[in-house]
């Protein structure tokens, strides 16, 4: 079968398609014949960095697909399933194996390539704004990247719970994207005073909340932007580690900082399903509005290459 792989660390220019052995499914675990894989920044950062994998190795940790084969001991999936799955490794290759407890079967009549674009995503946006924090009626958030995958389904769910939503975006190009999403007010942090414009915007006093996925460039500001009881959601690092800080700063407002990630609140069989039933089924029925672009598994040089420049918009997907 056909593979995308990298043999060193490095940038885009590493990844190769190249011919890999088929996997077998052991016991527990469940033979996927891949019809789109997901691509995320978390791929752009083991690439560059990890120079402790086992080489060489095959980025994604997500996507839909169909099941082609059992192990021993599976009994809740058959053969000809259409699946989704996160967080296993190698999903970047035309078959991938994968624990029957990563799998969830897709809802009826939900497009595969949805699915994997809303699954991960949506289940970190999920587990940030109905985990690490819970959105309310009448308060207000700021969601940094609201342009990007998560935080444009981070808005949405923000929207849905009566939230009004600022956003930041990288660009002015994106600024539209977030706008579509539902952010009431959106900011290029690149050009403007971002802490300034959501103190304006607030009349002072400030967010109830701050999810930030951006990390060392943001993180800072995105504290002084908290109101009173505030809290901080630090779940990505994009532009690198947050700064350390003094914690008495917070005494200022009684406010909260949490570092967390989706993995903290998906601790069981049950909370994998019953969260991905919420988001799976929000995007089956329109409730959430999943954008994404796909390329050809032959094209993986030029997603990774996007997604590591922080040009894009939505979900970057790749096609066996």
């Amino acid at each position: 079968m056909k593979a995308i792989r990298y043999h060193q660390p490095g940038g885009p220019e590493v990844l190769r398609y190249e011919d890999v052995p088929e996997p077998v499914p052991g016991p527990g675990q469940v033979l996927i014949e891949v019809l789109a894989a997901g691509v995320n920044y978390s791929d752009v950062r083991r690439r560059l960095t990890d120079s402790l994998a086992v080489l060489p190795a095959i980025p994604g940790n997500e996507a839909s697909g169909t099941v082609v084969a059992l192990g021993e001991g599976v009994s809740e999936f058959r053969v000809g399933d259409v699946v989704v799955y996160g967080n296993v490794a190698g999903a970047s290759a035309q078959r991938s194996v994968v624990p029957a407890a990563q799998l969830v079967k897709l809802p009826a009549g939900l497009d595969p390539k949805l699915a994997a674009a809303a699954f991960v995503q949506g289940l970190t946006a999920h587990t940030m704004g109905f985990g690490a924090y819970h959105l309310k009626n009448g308060e207000t958030v700021l969601v940094h990247a609201g342009a990007g995958g998560v935080g444009g389904l981070l808005t949405q769910m923000a929207k849905q719970a009566g939230s009004t939503v600022i956003a930041t975006v990288g660009s002015d190009a994106k600024i539209e994207a977030a706008r579509a999403a539902g952010a009431e007010v959106v900011i290029n942090y690149n050009t403007h005073d971002f802490e300034a414009e959501v103190k304006r915007a607030t009349g002072g006093k400030g967010v109830n909340a701050v999810f930030d996925s951006v990390g060392k460039t943001t993180f800072v500001k995105g504290l002084n932007c908290l109101g009173h009881l505030g809290t901080m959601v630090l779940f990505g690092q994009a532009s690198g580690q947050a700064e350390p800080i003094d914690v008495a700063l917070l005494h200022r407002g009684g406010q909260y900082i949490t570092r967390t990630g989706m993995n903290h609140f998906i601790t069981s069989r049950a909370d994998l399903l019953s969260r991905s039933y919420e988001v799976l089924s929000w995007a089956a029925g329109g409730r959430l509005r999943v954008p994404y672009t796909t390329y050809p598994f032959t094209e993986a040089v030029e997603a990774h290459r996007l997604m590591q420049d922080r040009r894009t918009t939505g979900k970057l997907l790749l096609l066996p």
